[in-house]
Parts: C-alpha cells; sequence; structure tokens
C-alpha cells in the first residue's frame, strides 16, 4: 500500500489509475499492449510515462525488499529496536538502509574488532558516556595476556572502537554525503599524455560537484580508466572533522579530547575514501542514467524515420582499397542483384559508372543509398556526376551507416544471407536502412547504431533494458506485417519473443501467409496471454477481416462493428475508404454517447475512429519524408555565414550534430541553438529533424563547422 500511495504521489496519477497500472503490470501484461488497450483503466498514459512508472515501482520494490532483509538480520542478532526500526522504515534510498545496516555487518577483521576482542568495548562505552576519568579507567584494561600492557594501548583500542562507531553512523554519513554532494570539489589531474589530446581539457582541472556537468563526469571517468587522468573529489577536512566530532562530543575534558581524535582517524581512515566513492558513485549513476535518456531520446526518432516505400534501391557501401560494395534490393528488400567497384581509382572510375549504369537500367533502380563512412563523399561525388549521365529518374540519399559492419558480421546476417561475404551484406543493409529504416536497425545492437554518447561506459543491463523498451515501442506503434516480418522484427512485438518469433515463421513457411490473426493461436508456445499481448502489433495485409490489417485489437472487433453498424457502415465501407463522415457523425451523435452504447470508453472509441478510417496506415507517413539529392556540395564550397539546411544526427548534452551534406556532420553548441532559455539541447531538437543553420566557424584543414540555429532568423530579419 505504501508503494502505491509513492507512486501515485510521484506521478501526479489518480489512485484508482495508479493501482490499475499496478495490477496489470503484476499480471505481467507489456507496455505497449498497456498503453495502446487500456486506456480506460491508466487514464490513457502514455507508453514513455507508463516504462518510467514501471522502472520506479520495480526500483521502490527492491527497496523494500531490502528493508525486510535487514530487518530480519537485525532482528535475528537480537539487536533490533523501535528506532533501528523506524530509521529502516524511513529509508528512501538502498544507500540509506546499507547505511543502517552498517553498524550489524558482519566485518572482515579490523582495528576496532581487533580492540573489542581485547575487552576494551566497556571503555569505549564509558568514553562516549563522557562522564569521568578516562585514564583511570582504562587502567581497569591492562591485561598482558589479551594485548593490553598498558594504558595508552587501552586508550588506543577504545579509540579505534569509537571512531569504527562514529564511521558507522547512519545520519552522521548522510549528512557528509549531502555536504559532499552539495559543496565538494571534483579535482582532476593529467597523470599520462594521450596522443590525441582527449583530455587535454582536463589536465589540471576542478569544479563543485553540485555545477559539474553530466558529460564531464562519464569523460573524466573514462580519462581515469584509461590511466590518463588522476580523479579526486574534496571536501574541506577541518570541515568535516569538527561535524564528525559535533556528533558526539558534548563537554569538554579528557574523553571529550580522545573523541575528537577518534573522529578524526574515522574520517581519515574509514568515512573519507568511502563517502568520496559513494558520492562518485551517484555522480556517475546520475550521468549514466543522463547518457542513457539521451540515449532513449535519440533512439526514437531514428528508428521511426519515414520508410522510402516501393522503391528499388541500390545499396553502395563506400571503400578505398577493397573498393565500393553494391547491392540493389527490389521494393520488399529482395537482393536482385550484386556487385563491387572502384569509384575512388582513377583508372576504373568509367568501368565503375558502366556497372552502375547497367544495374539501374536493368533492376529499374529508383534510389540509391550511399552510407556515410569511409570514402563516403567520393563515392558521392561519383553518384551525383553518374546521374547526370543517366536518362533515368533516380536520386540518391546519404545514409547513416552506423552499426552495418556489425550486422553484415553478425550470426543473423550469416542467416539471412549465407551466399555474400559480409561486405555485400553491408551494402544491402544500407540500401535496406533506407527502404525501412525500423526493420533493418531492429537488427542492430542499439549501442551501435550511433546515436549516443560514453555508451560503453554504461552499466549494460541498464541500457539493453532502456534500449530494449524503446525498441519494443516503436515496434508496436508501428505495427508488424504477419506475413513478411523477420524474426528480428517479431521478436520485439509485445508478448512475443526470440522462441516464439522463430515458430511464428517456420509456421508461414509451413501453411503459408496467414488470412487471419487468430490462426496465431495455432504457432507453438503461443498462449492466450501471449496472443492477447501481440495480436493489436500484428497485420495481416489483404487477409479475411479488414480489421485484421488495423491497430484495433481482436477484443473489439464485436464493439468496432457495432460502432459501425451505429452509423450505418459495414467493413466494405473499411475497405474501401468510405468513412470520410464518421467522425462527424459520431460529434452529432454524441461521443460520450456513442462510446456508451459501443461499450467502450472515449478515448479507445476515438483509436478505433482513427484505424477504421485508415486501414494499414504507418504512422511514419505522417513524418517528414528522407531528402533526396541529385546535386553535391563539399566543405570546401562552405563559407562563414551561409544558411545551409541538414538533418540532426545526434543530439547530446552540450549540443547538436547536423548532417548538412558535406559528409561532415557540423556542431550546433547548445548555446547556438535558440534565443530563449532551453534546458537542453532534446527540448528544442530530435534525431531526423530538419533545420536550417548559419555557418559560424569554418576549419577546413580540421574538418570542422561550427552552425548556429538561432542566427537563422536574425539573419532573415
Amino acid at each position: 500500500m505504501e508503494i502505491l500511495q509513492q507512486l501515485t504521489t510521484e506521478f501526479g496519477l489518480r489512485p484508482e489509475h495508479a493501482k490499475n497500472v499496478v495490477d496489470l503490470l503484476d499480471e505481467g501484461n507489456t507496455i505497449p499492449f498497456i498503453a495502446r488497450y487500456r486506456k480506460e483503466m491508466t487514464g490513457a498514459i502514455d507508453d514513455q510515462v507508463l516504462r518510467k512508472f514501471a522502472d520506479r515501482y520495480e526500483y521502490l520494490q527492491g527497496l523494500n525488499k531490502r528493508k525486510e532483509e535487514v530487518a530480519k538480520a537485525i532482528t535475528e542478532q537480537g539487536k533490533m529496536t523501535e528506532e533501528i526500526q523506524a530509521a529502516i522504515d524511513g529509508c528512501a534510498t538502498l544507500t540509506e538502509i546499507e547505511d543502517v545496516y552498517r553498524p550489524f555487518k558482519q566485518k572482515k577483521k579490523t582495528r576496532a574488532s581487533v580492540a573489542a576482542e581485547r575487552g576494551l568495548k566497556p571503555l569505549a562505552d564509558f568514553i562516549l558516556e563522557q562522564n569521568g576519568d578516562p585514564y583511570a579507567e582504562a587502567e581497569k584494561y591492562i591485561d598482558e595476556e589479551k594485548g593490553v600492557p598498558d594504558v595508552p594501548s587501552a586508550i588506543a583500542g577504545a579509540r579505534d572502537i569509537i571512531a569504527e562507531v562514529i564511521s558507522d553512523n547512519a545520519e552522521l554519513r548522510k549528512k557528509l554525503r549531502a555536504l559532499f554532494e552539495n559543496h565538494g570539489e571534483v579535482q582532476v589531474k593529467m597523470v599520462e599524455d594521450d596522443e590525441k589530446g582527449t583530455y587535454a581539457m582536463y589536465a589540471d582541472y576542478s569544479e563543485l560537484v553540485p555545477e559539474i556537468k553530466n558529460h564531464r563526469v562519464l569523460a573524466v571517468n573514462r580519462g581515469e580508466k584509461e590511466g590518463h587522468l588522476k580523479v579526486k573529489l574534496y571536501f574541506n577536512p577541518d570541515m568535516a572533522k569538527r561535524v564528525c566530532a559535533a556528533k558526539y562530543v558534548h563537554t569538554k575534558g579528557a574523553c571529550a579530547d580522545i573523541i575528537t581524535e577518534a573522529a578524526d582517524d574515522g574520517y581519515d581512515r574509514l568515512i573519507e575514501p568511502s563517502i568520496e566513492r559513494e558520492v562518485r558513485a551517484i555522480l556517475t549513476d546520475r550521468a549514466s542514467e543522463q547518457a542513457i535518456k539521451m540515449f532513449e531520446v535519440n533512439l526514437r526518432p531514428l528508428l521511426l524515420q519515414p520508410p522510402v516505400k516501393g522503391k528499388v534501391t541500390m545499396g553502395l557501401d563506400p571503400g578505398y582499397r577493397t573498393g565500393c560494395k553494391v547491392a540493389v534490393v527490389d521494393p520488399t528488400g529482395k537482393v536482385l542483384a550484386t556487385s563491387v567497384i572502384y569509384p575512388t581509382h582513377n583508372n576504373r572510375v568509367e568501368e565503375a559508372k558502366q556497372v552502375v549504369k547497367d544495374l539501374i537500367a536493368r533492376c529499374k533502380v529508383d534510389v540509391i543509398a550511399i552510407g556515410n563512412g569511409t570514402a563516403s563523399k567520393e563515392t558521392e561525388i561519383f553518384v551525383a556526376e553518374l546521374l547526370k549521365e543517366v536518362d533515368a529518374d533516380v536520386s540518391y540519399a546519404v545514409v547513416n551507416e552506423a552499426g552495418a559492419s556489425v550486422y553484415s558480421a553478425s550470426p543473423l546476417a550469416v542467416e539471412e544471407f549465407p551466399d555474400y561475404d559480409l561486405t555485400l551484406r553491408s551494402a544491402i543493409s544500407i540500401a535496406r536502412r533506407l527502404q525501412d529504416p525500423l526493420a533493418e536497425l531492429i537488427k542492430i545492437d542499439p549501442k551501435s547504431i550511433g546515436v549516443g554518447q560514453y555508451q560503453h561506459d554504461m552499466d549494460k543491463k541498464r541500457l539493453d533494458s532502456v534500449l530494449g523498451g524503446v525498441l519494443e515501442d516503436c515496434v508496436n506503434s508501428v505495427g508488424v506485417d504477419l506475413n513478411t516480418a523477420s524474426v528480428s522484427l517479431l521478436r520485439f512485438v509485445a508478448g512475443l519473443n526470440s522462441g516464439i518469433a522463430k515458430n511464428i515463421v517456420a509456421y508461414r513457411e509451413e501453411n503459408g501467409a496467414f488470412t487471419q490473426r487468430k490462426q496465431l493461436l495455432k504457432v507453438s508456445k503461443l498462449g492466450a496471454k501471449a496472443f492477447e499481448q501481440c495480436a493489436g502489433c500484428l497485420r495481416v495485409p489483404g487477409g479475411d477481416n479488414i480489421l485484421d490489417n488495423t491497430a484495433v485489437h481482436p477484443e473489439s472487433y464485436e464493439k468496432a462493428q457495432k460502432l459501425l453498424s451505429l452509423f450505418g457502415y459495414t467493413t466494405d465501407d473499411v475497405k474501401n475508404n468510405n468513412l470520410a463522415e464518421l467522425p462527424a457523425k459520431v460529434k452529432e451523435y454524441g461521443a460520450d454517447r456513442a462510446a456508451e452504447y459501443c461499450g467502450l470508453d472515449k478515448a479507445t472509441m476515438n483509436d478505433i475512429i482513427a484505424e477504421l478510417m485508415k486501414p494499414g496506415r504507418d504512422v511514419r507517413d505522417s513524418l517528414p519524408a528522407p531528402k533526396l539529392r541529385r546535386d553535391i556540395m563539399g566543405i570546401e564550397d562552405l563559407s562563414v555565414g551561409m544558411e545551409v539546411e541538414g538533418v540532426v544526427r545526434n543530439v547530446i548534452d552540450f549540443g547538436a550534430f547536423i548532417d548538412i551534406g558535406v559528409h561532415q556532420d557540423g556542431l550546433v553548441h547548445v548555446s547556438e541553438i535558440s534565443d530563449k532559455y532551453i534546458r537542453h539541447p532534446s527540448d528544442v531538437l530530435k534525431v531526423g529533424q530538419r533545420v536550417k543553420a548559419v555557418i559560424i566557424t569554418l576549419d577546413v584543414k580540421k574538418q570542422r563547422i561550427g552552425l548556429s540555429l538561432k542566427q537563422v532568423k536574425k539573419q532573415a530579419n
């Protein structure tokens, strides 16, 4: 109940909606299914909020479980008190729980444990009470057999015990952690030069902890890991020691002096190294979450780039020594022809042109996709010149090939194209990436797609979880053709996994194309629950029931039929796109009244109406199509002050990289994005977005282009 109340408050939900989401998650429902088909239960929360809710729910469950484990462990030791239980109940993070548990953990041998074994714990307690002469009391504990030959030895042992007591104080650690976070300083020194100068700015660098940017945290972490940097988290030790002593010292005298010495020793030896590690971990976790969030923000629009449908596409994977690999695929992605040309070899340019011209004519090529890797610029120049000599309406686009080589060498690529070597598989992938970015990119590990920062430094499990969620959301929002989808695509459909996806493809190959969604129930290991989750995402174009080619869920077919009948329509009208007047009729009749009559909530009814009006629709079709070109521009053609058009390739914490068609992406710093204050570049820009920019800096030799978006408007004025 406490978890439910906390989630309700944190997410600003109505209590019944929060409870319904928790119940739906506990029942094993997927996020895409809940988001689309249980809107009446959740208040129409979108999939991204649902994922955050699910993550937080999982964390709070883990928090409660750990609280129970700690309480049980302390109780079994016979040391549980009302105060300790209250402290456990009040913990808001896993770190705070571990602070409470610290004094009760089984520790390996320490100076304090050795002193306790020598019988000095009562002396330490006496000193902490500060009610007498510690030296006179210490004489009672002299015992050479126990290793306490004199008073100084007894006092020293008691001091070690007190130092550990102070170090284990949960409230004190929490206070010191806050001081480090709010007033500490990150100090960085160069210990080994790096030839590329990657860490030059951190050679002698310091910044307050609350002010350091997330990407800088990750940068210094990597520099430290690679052995180039030494990183220290500094907080004034004198102030910290005073805080430690003040927690325990409440009189003056010999006992107070010993406690102060113990506090100083405890801070230097036990607290400071531990707190530094903890705060650095907090900074790293925070920076990692931001980096993962940026990866998530960038990946979504990249996956949802509009496809270039119905085009015979030629894919070119540029290269120098080994040549440029060529693959032509039909509109469904089937390979029609392959070849290798050498457009960067002066004595073989004409030969390369002839090969491409022949392929264009023979395969009726509509568009050419050029990978943006090595030799991309030279290949683009070659294509632009060649198209002037071709009597056909052929255009080209430069495609981000990040991850294509990873895919081409993967077991999946070998399974898909066993008759082609990895270089030709890469060309096929580039062609298909233009035709249907989602279907092709889904085959590649998201970390290799090139829209993140420091992704290889992230916690793999967490990153995979978040990016897997993005893949799942994108696949389910677009929908999947049940009769053409690959195993790679099907495994991201809600309710399915790799095994069931393979079974679907096997069933299709053995029994022919699906004609109805309900045939899925005949697929091995695809039960009623999996069908419930996946059916709405899977499409059957040209099937027996037009509703099977929409996102209308089978559970709502009867209600959709009732809605159609209410306004004098049939499924034939859906097939023939004769529902233009349906929204007006619903409005006139009354949306609430119509929804109640059909047994639907209003949000779901509106979704059904949208699907009925455009069966088989692709949500990506409403987005700006990729820009196809026939000309070319190089970095040498640019000049400061020139206005250019481009496409956002990657959004990062300090700006964005924009492809302006000259092979080298330009960088727009966050300060040049808008005249208005923005918290983060992602507030304004997203991957795939088309923008106009003004060139503000240009270094042809270093291949660096500085851009400004906010100066476009100024020039226009």
